[in-house]
């Protein structure tokens, strides 16, 4: 079944991990061997043959670039120039990506439109280029307000305006505290260019008050449930209900400590604490559950978030893994235009509303 998955690091892994995401899954984890730089060295679930593999035709692929304060421990640059080149190095990388066939830049409703055509009716063509909306994790990269209209007009998306700790424009996962007064005009300039803006990583304070002063579209690309696993990283059910009447597609993310509660990073193994696919479909029934229908519910993996199978469902070898989702939801008892609406559906109606 034709599958969207609403938030990738692509580019991270190829420059950062220094990926050639082109080869085969199995060839980029040989070549990691005796690697111990990255904690998932040798276990990566992610390339371009694998998401074809798994029919995953469009993705939403990131930038991201944190800019760290002298006091603040997490990694990340020393500027938010040296945050922002980072992000430029990467968007050459899907560049350099489309050049070579592999990707395509969707921008608007009738490259979508087009996009869609070509999975559909080219299943035997064997290269399809993967199609990718541009998003950016984390705004610490935008120097000025002014350099969000130039990343708008080179391709730019979706946004997120927060990360993980303090951020320049907005707290996110793990801080607290109110957005000030450059991160309402952020605020202001997403909404004035039709970006989409990505209430993933916002803490508390701020996800609330980025509602509250935000009349454009919104999502949320990657995010699991609170009422399962208790983390300020998850939505609460008070949370969720708010997207919901906004209208937003919620993604559900496979990184393990998300998904299980009581997991200790580096020290748990996902068979040891039961992390499998079903526990996605456990996140993914709650927020049905909660709108009382299958419309705000998508695939939004983040399998490659800095993490691979260590730290990811155990009957998920790579992320072509995603077509058992379909059976577990039928499983489960949903009907099959749910499935599709889950797979795809949700964040295909979401854009073209909001592209429209």
């Amino acid at each position: 079944m034709f599958t969207i998955d609403a938030h990738l690091d692509l580019s991270m892994n190829a420059l950062e991990w220094n990926r050639d995401l082109r080869r085969p899954i199995a060839e980029i984890n040989e070549r990691e061997k005796g690697l111990n730089d990255k904690p998932d060295r040798g276990n990566g679930v992610v390339s371009l043959p694998e998401l074809r593999k798994g029919e995953i035709g469009l993705v939403v692929a990131t930038q991201i670039g944190r800019y760290v304060a002298p006091d603040n421990s997490l990694p990340g640059w020393h500027s938010p120039e040296q945050a922002w080149a980072q992000t430029q190095g990467q968007l050459a990388w899907y560049k350099a990506m489309e050049e070579d066939g592999e990707m395509v830049q969707i921008t608007g409703l009738e490259g979508l439109e087009k996009h869609l055509e070509l999975w559909k009716y080219a299943k035997s063509t064997p290269n399809k280029p993967i199609g990718y909306i541009l998003s950016l994790e984390g705004a610490d990269s935008i120097v000025t307000i002014k350099h969000l209209e130039r990343a708008y007009r080179y391709g730019l998306r979706a946004i997120g305006p927060a990360h993980y700790g303090p951020g320049r424009y907005a707290n996110g996962t793990d801080a607290t505290g109110k957005m000030g007064k450059d991160g309402l005009e952020l605020l202001k300039e997403i909404e004035r260019l039709g970006i989409i803006l990505d209430a993933t990583h916002l803490c508390d304070d701020a996800f609330w008050q980025a509602l509250d002063n935000f009349n454009g579209q919104i999502w949320a690309s990657h995010n699991n449930c609170r009422a399962l696993v208790e983390h300020n990283r998850q939505y609460s059910d008070e949370m969720i209900r708010e997207l919901i009447d906004r209208g937003a597609v919620i993604g559900a993310a496979l990184d393990a400590w998300m998904m299980v509660p009581g997991w200790a990073r580096g020290e748990s193994t996902p068979k040891e604490m039961n992390c499998n696919l079903e526990v996605m479909i456990d996140h993914i029934d709650h927020i049905c559950q909660i709108a009382g229908n299958s419309l705000h519910v998508g695939m939004g993996t983040d399998l490659d978030g800095a993490f691979g199978k260590e730290q990811c469902p155990y009957d998920l070898e790579t992320i072509a893994d995603l077509q058992k989702v379909p059976a577990l939801l039928s499983k489960r008892g949903y009907a099959e235009q749910d499935i599709e609406n889950m797979m795809h559906g949700n964040w295909l109606r979401f854009l073209r509303s909001a592209w429209a």
